[in-house]
């Protein structure tokens, strides 16, 4: 777990008024009759612009699911979810690649950068492959932003973890998403590596006015958000705001001891 403490002030902008994605009576269930499985129960979400959301909940709590389907990654079974204004539960597959090409990133715990392109190639190859060429002076301030200026030349295999994430971190800021996914970021990284990533996460939201959600298990990396959505059994059974370490660490031992809320 990481050790590091958030010193951000959290500063709340008028950004943060607006709604970046909104969640509507969410299903998603697996099998059928009495195998039937709910990982969403009626779920109602929404994510805040210029606000960094995390989710956190047990094993099987339904928080990945949750990350999925608001990010278009997964479909759920009923319910509709929207994305800056656009419902995409009914997008075709085609018209649903292009918006999560052009309007949201993503950051996983697999840092998915190709081998055989350099830094600076994996961070503008979503827009490579979309044919548009990277505002300059854009990519000059994530690249800053994220420490990575004089890593650029080099190949994953020449990176250590760490330098890996902060690539996947800078090709998610890229394109200047809407919203950015993370799915335990910091999930393969050591306790100075992730409080690293969890720091350039912080700044874009505070500098850059980017919108994260983040799965996360890590009471420490919980504490870096404005916003924590605590999920049981499918549900969405209490939030906080301005969350500390400790307090998160005692909200997620309510759940180890009783697995529901208090």
């Amino acid at each position: 777990m990481t050790t590091a403490v958030s010193t951000s002030t959290h500063a709340n902008s008028e950004e943060g008024s607006a709604v970046a994605a909104r969640g509507h009576q969410l299903v998603k269930a697996y099998g059928s009759g009495e195998t039937r499985v709910l990982a969403l129960d009626h779920v109602d979400v929404e994510i805040r612009r210029g606000r960094f959301t995390a989710i956190m909940g047990p094993s099987g709590s339904g928080k990945s699911t949750l990350l999925h389907c608001l990010a278009g990654l997964d479909t759920v079974t009923s319910g509709t979810i929207e994305l800056g204004g656009t419902e995409i539960t009914g997008l075709k597959d085609k018209a649903l690649t292009q918006l999560r090409r052009d309007r949201i990133g993503f950051i996983f715990q697999a840092f998915n950068l190709l081998p055989t392109l350099n830094a600076l190639e994996n961070i503008t190859l979503p827009m490579d492959i979309a044919g548009r060429k990277p505002d300059q002076a854009w990519l000059d301030e994530v690249v800053a932003t994220v420490g990575l200026g004089e890593r650029l030349k080099h190949r994953p295999n020449q990176l250590s973890g760490g330098q890996q994430q902060r690539v996947a971190v800078a090709r998610a800021l890229a394109a200047r998403p809407e919203i950015i996914f993370g799915d335990e970021p910091t999930g393969n990284l050591d306790s100075r590596a992730g409080a690293e990533v969890l720091g350039f996460l912080r700044t874009s939201v505070d500098d850059l006015g980017q919108t994260i959600v983040m799965v996360t298990h890590d009471p420490v990396a919980a504490s870096y958000a404005d916003r924590v959505l605590y999920l049981a059994d499918g549900r969405i059974v209490d939030e906080m705001q301005q969350p500390t370490a400790d307090a998160v660490l005692d909200r997620m031992k309510a759940f180890d001891s009783r697995g529901r809320t208090s």
